[in-house]
């Protein structure tokens, strides 16, 4: 029975720590994607290589942060698989 109740112990950490990544990156993703639209006029003011600041942050910079959310989400999983003993074999 203790054997069982361990298992259930990791897995409840496991997908607790899992949760709170994936809102983090949520947010992350939330905030990038829609906050500077509400800043538009104001960051065209501003040009990075030519072009206007809000226009280059809907072109490049979100998606630039969403790739990085990718990789860091990836990497972030496996080490919390390994914490808890659920990495995968290979």
């Amino acid at each position: 029975m203790q054997v069982t109740t361990d298992l259930e112990a990791r897995a409840q950490g496991h997908w607790n720590e899992n949760k709170r990544l994936i809102v983090t990156l949520l947010i992350i993703w939330f905030v990038v994607s829609y906050i500077p639209v509400f800043f538009a006029e104001a960051l065209n003011g501003i040009n990075i290589f030519g072009f206007p600041l809000a226009y280059y942050m809907g072109a490049q910079g979100s998606l630039v942060v969403f790739v990085i959310e990718i990789f860091y989400y990836a990497y972030a999983m496996d080490r919390i698989d390994r914490k808890y003993g659920m990495q995968e074999e290979y």
